[in-house]
């Protein structure tokens, strides 16, 4: 395999942290047409595709996957900011159900810091759903001005997802990555327990 191969998720995940602020800009005029909602659906393509292929191509680790988490946060803070430039009547109308899942994404952050002095990088089921929720909300609302059902379903997969990660760290007994779900934590503290 070529170094440049064995580099492609590093790459895509690399364009994410890139396609952030560029959908960023482009918002800054209190508009964003169709190639906002191209550029988004090339990054969430890249957030599906990276994970896939570091792991058919054996390069999954620990780093790739902090990195991973980051570019997530990267380009949906500025998802978040686009709307508030170009649907603010929408952020301000979600304003407390979308407190609930920034509050609750600080504290899965504040656990995950305190215990382990790293962030949380799980990759649970749950984060595998609410990254799906938030494409199709951010879809709908940048894509059709469409909030309602798939706002919700996003704030609601965001809520459930940081719960389970503080969850999930709050039963860790030490830092690891890649914890499918709760029971997988919980089944990782019983081994160690008895081993």
């Amino acid at each position: 395999m070529t170094p440049s191969a064995r580099a492609l998720p590093a790459l895509l995940i690399a364009f994410r942290v890139v396609a952030g602020p560029l959908l960023l800009v482009d918002a800054l005029d209190g508009e964003a047409g169709a190639g906002f909602v191209v550029l988004f659906l090339a990054a969430f393509l890249s957030d599906v595709l990276d994970g896939v292929i570091a792991r058919r191509l054996g390069v999954a680790s620990a780093g790739l996957r902090r990195a991973d988490s980051l570019a997530d946060l990267v380009l949906y803070a500025c998802v978040f900011a686009s709307a508030w430039l170009v649907h603010r009547d929408v952020v301000l109308a979600f304003r407390w159900p979308l407190a609930a899942v920034v509050a609750t994404l600080l504290a899965a952050y504040a656990v995950s810091l305190i215990k382990f002095g790293r962030p949380p990088s799980y990759h649970a089921y749950s984060a595998k759903a609410w990254g799906l929720l938030l494409g199709v909300a951010t879809v709908a609302l940048f894509g059709f001005g469409y909030a309602g059902l798939a706002l919700w379903g996003a704030i609601l997969g965001g809520v459930v997802n940081n719960l389970e990660d503080v969850a999930i760290t709050l039963v860790l007994p030490r830092g690891a990555h890649d914890i499918p779900t709760l029971a997988a934590a919980l089944r990782l503290r019983a081994a160690g327990r008895s081993g």
